[in-house]
């Protein structure tokens, strides 16, 4: 388990503070309690360095200006101490966590006490000159790899952001589909339902009327009542919980395609560049409409991202097989362009509406590039609803 920034930091503070008493117990010309007060605060504000950057920084800067009243020069030892390795400590937290412009009005603060030390403390120029090109060495290097972690947490907190609001956008764009797919859906079985209600209308009044007098064509028109009805309640079953939207302003209704429009489709296709090999395997002509027009618009947005992603030169292979219980469509292409799982991961919507498709009527849908090349989408859709 990763520890928390707070007890590594303090952990670090109190090395330091070791360190620093560490190296004045020998030291008879300082004062123990200037010692302590002054490595207390150079020190004892490292542990808060993340939570509290900038005041923390100013509290360590505060120790560093009352370690030039406290400490003498060259006849005390070297003036330099194990704390103050926190004012570098402080400057990269200054640079990392806050921001340039409070940074340099810090390392003005740094950069007078630096002289201040080197002139008041250090009389021989050589030692003063060396101990100063080395501290600002020190500062520098602080600065850059101040910077470089700066540079890193802004990074990744904007790929983090970015990452988030992606998400949501997917979302969105997920649920936005999934309801306009379900919305046209809903309208294009609408045809459906109104029909059979209407034929079962105008079949129950003829029967009507002609139950007396021409009892056969009265028993007619109650089979036709009963198939359509059958019909009418396969189709509702394969509706249920499709939600449609509310606004519906500017609809138009028109006849669906369904299954026995694949050979047209395929003509168009390849009127359009794309050559398309069909093959149906069993009756599918008298199919529920409902599901013969699912048929033919998977087929049809499946050869679409074949047109728009598999690139010149590309082929593609429609096989639909109906079985007793199944109609099983694949369509495939041999193309090499551009990914469609990364068309999906940046739009999609045409994959979601395949798979909404196949889910309301109680199929399957998948699709993924195949082993040998190339894009492949197979369903399954039942003949009858589950």
């Amino acid at each position: 388990m990763r520890a928390h920034p707070v007890f590594g930091d303090s952990l670090i503070a109190g090395l330091l503070f070791l360190a620093d008493l560490t190296s004045f117990a020998s030291n008879d010309r300082v004062s123990n309690g200037a010692i302590f007060l002054v490595g207390l605060l150079l020190t004892a504000p490292v542990a808060f360095r993340r939570k509290y950057p900038l005041g923390s920084s100013y509290l360590i800067l505060l120790g560093g200006f009352l370690q030039l009243m406290t400490h003498g020069g060259l006849e005390d030892g070297l003036p330099v101490r194990a704390g103050d390795l926190a004012l570098a400590i402080a400057l990269y937290t200054v640079v990392a966590y806050v921001g340039r412009q409070p940074a340099l009005l810090y390392t003005m603060g740094l950069f007078v006490g630096t002289l201040i030390w080197a002139v008041w403390r250090i009389a021989d120029p050589t030692p003063a000159v060396f101990l100063t090109i080395l501290v600002a060495a020190i500062f520098g290097f602080s600065w850059a790899l101040g910077s470089f972690v700066g540079a890193r947490r802004a990074y990744h907190s904007e790929l983090e952001q970015r990452l988030k609001l992606l998400e949501t956008e997917r979302d969105q764009q997920a649920r936005i589909a999934v309801g306009e797919e379900r919305s046209r859906i809903a309208r294009e079985l609408h045809d459906v339902v109104a029909h059979a209600v209407s034929v079962m209308v105008v079949q129950a009044d003829g029967a009507g009327y002609a139950i007396r007098t021409k009892p056969e064509l009265a028993e007619a028109a109650v089979k036709t009542i009963s198939d359509t009805g059958r019909q009418a309640l396969t189709e509702l079953r394969r509706l249920l919980g499709v939600l449609r939207s509310e606004d519906q302003s500017g609809t138009q209704w028109a006849p669906q395609p369904d299954a026995r429009e694949l050979a047209n489709l395929a003509e168009n296709c390849r009127a359009a560049g794309l050559p398309v090999r069909l093959e149906i395997t069993g009756d599918v002509d008298q199919l529920p409409v409902g599901l013969g027009l699912s048929i033919y618009r998977i087929v049809q947005e499946a050869l679409t991202n074949t047109l728009k992603h598999a690139g010149s030169g590309a082929s593609a292979v429609v096989k639909v097989l109906r079985t007793g219980e199944k109609v099983v469509i694949e369509v495939t292409d041999d193309g090499y362009g551009t990914p469609h799982d990364l068309v999906a991961v940046s739009g999609g919507n045409g994959l979601i509406g395949m798979r909404e498709r196949a889910g309301v009527l109680g199929g399957t849908l998948d699709a993924g590039p195949n082993p040998g090349g190339g894009w492949r989408v197979r369903a399954v859709l039942p003949l009858i609803a589950s």
